[in-house]
């Protein structure tokens, strides 16, 4: 039996995710971050679903997303409305999910070509 190993294309993608570390290609990050196929925007500093606020739908918007993706732990937690409202507001969808299903959805998204954002939550490290 013949075995390759099938890497996705030109962009970046998400290896394995626990309840504190994301792994992107090759490199473990511990702190809440911003991922798009083309760039990671290190230490957002939003450690819980119910901190986002408008600002961060701004600092979100300005990635150009066309869908938002927030992996919020093991556990799914919405934003708060106003936040939700804010994205969809912009016309960017909007989905929260546990951070598994966010990997997987991003991956998905990014394999499509499509302009999708994945917003990692994790938990502070203090």
């Amino acid at each position: 039996m013949d075995l390759t190993l099938d890497r996705p294309g030109e962009y970046l993608f998400v290896r394995r995710v626990s309840a504190s570390t994301v792994t992107i290609v090759d490199r473990d990050f511990h702190a809440s971050l911003l991922l798009t196929p083309e760039q990671v925007v290190e230490d957002w500093p939003v450690t819980d679903a119910s901190q986002m606020s408008l600002a961060d739908v701004e600092t979100i918007a300005a990635l150009k997303p066309e869908i938002v993706i927030v992996g919020t732990g093991e556990r799914q937690v919405f934003p708060p409305a106003e936040v939700m409202a804010g994205f969809l507001r912009r016309g960017i969808g909007v989905e929260a999910m546990t951070s598994g299903s966010a990997a997987r959805t991003y991956s998905l998204l990014s394999g499509e070509g499509r302009r999708v954002l994945a917003a990692f939550i994790l938990p502070s490290q203090g």
